[in-house]
């Protein structure tokens, strides 16, 4: 064989393989974000789903490295819909999560109907958010426009 056709083998495995490898990873990483509603009506259960709702207060129960909780869809003139969550995940919860926060929690649905979460990412909309009547922008006086006639 000569180094050209050498050369030319070499690189189409390079090619395929590093092509063959983001094409099974990105396949992998997929997360399907699905609202409680949709959750519970599918039928085939993607390996990894991303679910998000208000954590109900008072249903936060630590038991050493596990977390359980539940998470409710709100829609107006619509019952609430809830999932029971257990975190098993590594990572430490987030500051802001405490009751009435918005959660997505990263996971699959186990077959008794709970979602076993790896990863919550948790948001406290109340903290980032002006109180009712208060102005939401900072007390500053603006400057006087500049008088471009001169």
């Amino acid at each position: 064989m000569n180094a050209t056709l050498k050369f030319g083998l070499i690189t189409a495995v390079i090619v395929g393989a590093l092509a063959w490898l983001a094409v099974d990873g990105i396949g992998e990483a997929a997360t399907y974000y699905v609202t409680i509603d949709e959750l519970h009506a599918l039928d085939a259960r993607p390996e990894r789903i991303r679910v998000g709702g208000d954590v109900v207060p008072g249903s936060i129960v630590k038991s050493g490295d596990r977390v359980e909780f539940v998470i409710q869809q709100v829609e107006e003139g619509v019952e609430p819909k809830t999932l029971n969550v257990v975190y098993t995940g590594q990572d430490p919860l987030p500051d802001t999560f405490r009751d009435r926060a918005q959660a997505l929690c990263d996971g699959k649905l186990r077959a008794d109907g709970a979602f076993e979460a790896n990863k919550i990412q948790a948001k406290c909309a109340s903290k980032y958010e002006a109180k009712p009547g208060e102005n939401a922008s900072p007390s500053y006086q603006a400057a006087p426009a500049a008088d471009s006639a001169t």
